[in-house]
């Protein structure tokens, strides 16, 4: 949808990568979508999934995104073995706008 110019849906950008093993790609999907969430706040971190290349359908999450109590949700890998942790505050995502 496009009102005054601006397109208000959400749009997702797939950027295939090989990595040998689950592992690997999970870790390599954390530290690609870090990244960009610090900067500009854009990156809905908890969506993060790795596939197989031959079977895109089957995702696995890279973020645990559990919801914690009064608000906010885990930052942490998935299946970790500590308490959740809440995320950091996310910056602005109009300040390079």
């Amino acid at each position: 949808m496009v009102t005054g110019g601006r397109n208000l849906g959400r749009w997702a950008i797939h950027l295939p990568v090989v990595v040998p093993d689950l592992t690997r790609a999970r870790i390599f999907a954390r530290t690609a979508a870090r990244a960009p969430a610090q900067i500009t706040g854009c990156v809905d971190a908890g969506e993060v999934t790795v596939s197989e290349e031959d079977a895109q359908g089957v995702r696995h999450r890279v973020f645990c995104d559990r919801l914690l109590p009064g608000g906010g949700r885990c930052a942490l890998p998935t299946e970790h073995t500590v308490p959740c942790t809440a995320r950091r505050r996310r910056p602005n995502p109009d300040r390079f706008r």
